[in-house]
């Protein structure tokens, strides 16, 4: 058995914290489970579980959850919400840059810029009244619940204490906004879909209080001794549950490009969104709340996932030179479409490199405060995992790491791609993805919004939760035949390549210097509106 990493990555002179590279954190649990659980896969989180991307929550049967699901065989039985209208919630970038690309071709002139500045708002318009007056405010009337119950945009606290009926009351009468025509209370009306509404009295369930209520549909515990394995658990609803919280945390520092350490309030729904990163006691003393409710839903594996450096992702990205060799840092982080010459820290927003590192030090403080919840659990003889996220996203890391062998720590080694995707030419990177016009020119792993994964990203997820969920023991299943699938069982790459138009296809106009959303950010603030969630 490995041992664990522990530790923080620390001020100047210290390096990286190692990632933890055994979920069981070295504590052995024993287990005797009887029958089967009603629901093989259940999933809170934030918008990294819903499956959003492109500035917009739209291919749900995509996210990692659902990927998951359909490699246990279990995808016609895995519910969650959908959010197919105009491209989804609140703006799909890549639907507007296709639509944008149709009129103008691969790159907007000086002389059109009015123009497309018009169609731009037409078409958000369109979605804003899809979501706000039209088909989009209908919300599901059956009484089952989601197995994926994910909300993007929310963080520690808002699982605690948002349900249905709170985001309703929060969402305000619909007015056309000429100015920013972008739809109100996104992630309130995402939540109103996610979670559940019926009958009345669901309504006042969380996702953690949603998950607790799948977690109680148990079997009869009449006759237990004699459960065949395909009778249901008398003690557990759900086989696996998944959660991935605390992103969100520390999100808003490089989205904002501006670093404000939590204080009094930060638990307060109305006082907290002046924050961009938690404190690490703050963010503890939430993480408490959330174990303490997390324990008592009735699952036999729970599998936590820690909180990725978001500093790595290329929404804020590195200008000029690392600040010294070997160093992970630039000196400044900023908009991926403002190159280093046009760079001027006294007009550009930017984070320091030395706030670049005090975030990502908070971030492993949050991560080792996962890891001891986890710990204690299975100290406890609960079957709980962790899944280190955030070294994941270190082994992905182009700039960071893969192009800088200075910097690489004794630890690092370059994440194995499954072989259909390190197939893929151009390779793929972390880098903000580009296009020469008719083909990918780079990245893949982000998508247009330089936050979330492309299809083929979320994918990779999945198969290292599929590595932990073995390792509990869950067995995964043919799709028809439902017959055990042999070790090791692997993501169909080949089908979410497929359905990924991005890695295939992106849209001609995200050219190398990102010119076009450069120029969409700034007329249209796009970064701000749709990556913020109402922060």
């Amino acid at each position: 058995m490995s041992t664990v990493a522990s530790g923080t990555s620390g001020t100047s002179g210290s390096g990286p914290r190692a990632p933890y590279t055994d979920p069981t954190l070295g504590v052995p649990v024993t287990t005797s489970w009887r029958g089967a659980p009603r629901h093989r896969l259940v999933a809170v989180g934030d918008s990294l579980t819903e499956g959003f991307q492109s500035c917009a929550v739209f291919h749900t049967d995509l996210s990692y959850p659902a990927v998951i699901a359909h490699e246990l065989g279990w995808a016609e039985s895995f519910r969650f919400p959908r959010y197919d209208g105009f491209g989804g919630l609140p703006l799909n970038l890549e639907l507007l840059l296709r639509d944008l690309e149709e009129r103008y071709g691969k790159k907007v002139d000086w002389w059109e810029t009015a123009p497309a500045l018009f169609r731009a708002r037409r078409f958000m318009d369109r979605v804003e009244d899809y979501w706000e007056r039209g088909p989009g405010t209908a919300v599901s009337g059956t009484t089952a619940i989601h197995h994926n119950l994910a909300v993007f945009g929310w963080d520690l606290g808002d699982a605690l204490v948002k349900s249905a009926d709170v985001c309703r009351k929060k969402i305000a009468a619909p007015h056309d906004d000429l100015v920013r025509q972008m739809v109100s209370d996104a992630g309130e009306r995402a939540a109103l879909r996610a979670l559940p509404t019926r009958p009345a009295a669901a309504g006042a369930l969380t996702q953690l209080g949603a998950a607790a209520a799948l977690g109680r549909e148990t079997g009869s515990r009449d006759g237990a001794p004699g459960l065949g394995p395909e009778d249901p658990d008398p003690d557990h609803g759900i086989e696996t549950l998944i959660v991935f919280l605390g992103a969100n945390n520390a999100l808003s520092s490089v989205v904002k490009l501006r670093l404000v350490w939590s204080g009094d309030g930060y638990d307060d729904p109305r006082r907290k969104n002046a924050y961009t990163v938690w404190r690490p006691e703050h963010f503890t003393a939430e993480l408490a709340q959330v174990a303490a409710r997390v324990g008592d839903i009735r699952a036999r594996h729970v599998v936590w996932c820690a909180v990725p450096h978001v500093t790595i992702a290329p929404v804020a990205r590195g200008v000029r030179h690392k600040m010294a060799d070997g160093s992970r840092y630039f000196p400044y982080y900023t908009r991926p479409w403002i190159s280093d010459s046009d760079f001027d820290v006294r007009r550009d927003p930017h984070l320091t490199g030395d706030q670049a590192r005090s975030i990502d030090t908070a971030i492993d403080q949050y991560n080792d405060a996962i890891a001891d919840v986890v710990r204690a659990a299975r100290q406890s003889g609960r079957d709980w995992y962790l899944l280190d996220t955030a070294g994941l996203l270190d082994r992905l890391a182009s700039r960071r790491y893969a192009e800088d062998e200075e910097a690489r720590p004794d630890w690092w080694t370059p994440y194995e791609l499954p072989p259909a995707v390190a197939a893929l030419t151009p390779a793929f990177t972390s880098h903000f993805l580009t296009s020469d016009g008719d083909r990918r020119a780079g990245g893949g792993l982000f998508s247009l919004d330089g936050v979330h994964p492309t299809t083929v990203g979320y994918g990779i997820l999945a198969q290292e939760l599929i590595k932990v969920m073995r390792l509990a023991g869950v067995e995964f299943r043919t799709p028809f035949g439902q017959e055990v699938r042999p070790d090791p069982v692997e993501v169909d790459f080949a089908r979410l390549i497929r359905r990924d138009t991005l890695i295939n296809r992106p849209p001609g106009n995200v050219t190398a210097g990102l010119r076009t959303i450069g120029w969409a950010d700034e007329a249209l603030d796009l970064v701000h509106r749709t990556l913020l969630f109402g922060r």
